[in-house]
């Protein structure tokens, strides 16, 4: 029995008179992790939500939206599945949501295509996930969307060699491919590609590789969360800004440890897809109304993606209500001004099509406090790693 037929028979239990009573509300699914290591980013999504329906209220169209929260801890792929099964048939969400890690994300494919369930991905950001069912949607990113434009920026700016170090996984393996094809479309030359076990603490032996090496730049991606500080940290530790080593990135500056990095940080180079210091009443706006509900909370790539993917859920709701199929095709070329700049819902990948920033960590003078500072922009960037 499939889940769709699971659902059917539940409804009918249920009865004509409990249905008609629930019509109006419409369930949203959210599985991250709340707890553990990376327990930042199901917080973030939570903030952010809570910010957007601050802003625009908990109705779309006719239905109030409700949103239920599971907890994953971390990468756990059957536990991932087992709640998304659980949130259709027991709690009987019409959408589900977040998912930091590509093997979770990967994970409910066969349940949400089997539901009908529209599905929008806060963060994980392998290419090839929107391919394992139609239901799923992503307002992130992709790590081609803002590798490649990395590799063609570092080009433009005089490197000519680099080591590529990224995690071994789904989305790093995605940033060393991109990376490493448009740079030497450009003509530069990767040295060496490396990559790293998800279970490293020690970045201490690469980086020495890497300063062995002796590259122009050193290119890498990690998960969000402790890996990037330690990272970032070694990179520093060990010497590589002092041999000439240029470091590039992508959110390994990100703003929760930025602050912790210190004065180390400054002159980081990254390119990526938001920054809190970007400078537009959107963003300004959902800033605000973040602060007001949570004075300690920072923004960063999750809060974004998850503020972002309510505001597509809104749309989906208010254009089908509770049909899945219909839900997806009204999300299809969807255009909206999102914090981070003018984004497009592209109808083939199902990823946003948005602009991608040259970011450099700066000292606020006002503030005291470090950010990704836009030093320019590439814009309306798709989905670089998806193919036919």
């Amino acid at each position: 029995m499939t889940i769709r037929h699971i659902l059917t028979a539940v409804s009918a239990v249920c009865g004509l008179g409990l249905a008609a009573a629930a019509a109006d509300e419409i369930k949203v699914g959210v599985i991250a992790p709340f707890s553990g290591p990376f327990a930042q980013y199901g917080i973030q999504y939570q903030q952010a939500i809570e910010a957007f329906q601050s802003q625009h209220g908990t109705v779309a169209g006719e239905h109030e939206i409700t949103f239920i929260y599971k907890d994953v801890g971390g990468v756990n792929p059957d536990q991932s599945r087992a709640l998304a099964q659980e949130l259709l048939i027991r709690d009987r969400v019409d959408y589900l949501a977040g998912f930091t890690f590509t093997p979770n994300a990967l994970a409910v494919g066969p349940v949400i295509t089997q539901s009908e369930t529209p599905t929008v991905i806060f963060n994980a950001a392998t290419s090839t996930i929107n391919k394992e069912s139609p239901f799923y949607l992503r307002t992130s990113y992709t790590l081609p969307q803002v590798s490649a434009p990395a590799a063609e920026w570092a080009y433009d700016q005089g490197i000519r060699t680099v080591v590529t170090t990224v995690t071994d996984y789904g989305p790093g393996i995605d940033a060393e491919t991109a990376f490493k094809a448009a740079f030497e479309a450009k003509g530069g030359e990767v040295i060496e590609s490396v990559r790293m076990p998800l279970s490293t603490t020690d970045f201490t032996p690469i980086l020495q590789r890497v300063k062995d090496e002796a590259p122009d730049a050193v290119f890498t991606f990690l998960p969000g969360g402790p890996p990037t500080f330690s990272y970032t940290k070694t990179y520093n530790e060990n010497g590589l800004r002092e041999a000439g080593i240029i470091f590039l990135g992508t959110a390994e500056t990100e703003e929760i440890n930025l602050q912790g990095l210190g004065e180390m940080a400054e002159g980081l180079q990254t390119v990526y897809h938001y920054s809190p210091a970007h400078d537009s009443e959107a963003n300004r706006a959902f800033l605000t109304a973040l602060s007001e509900l949570h004075p300690d909370a920072i923004a960063n790539w999750a809060s974004v993606g998850a503020y972002d993917g309510v505001h597509l859920i809104y749309e989906m709701v208010e254009a089908a209500g509770s049909d899945g199929p219909k839900a997806v095709e009204a999300a299809l070329g969807l255009k909206w001004e999102s914090p981070r700049g003018p984004l497009e819902m592209d109808p083939e990948t199902r990823t946003v099509i948005q602009n991608v920033y040259i970011r450099e960590v700066a000292l606020n003078a006002e503030t005291g406090l470090l950010e990704n500072v836009e030093q320019g922009v590439i814009a309306t960037v798709g989905d670089l790693g998806w193919t036919k």
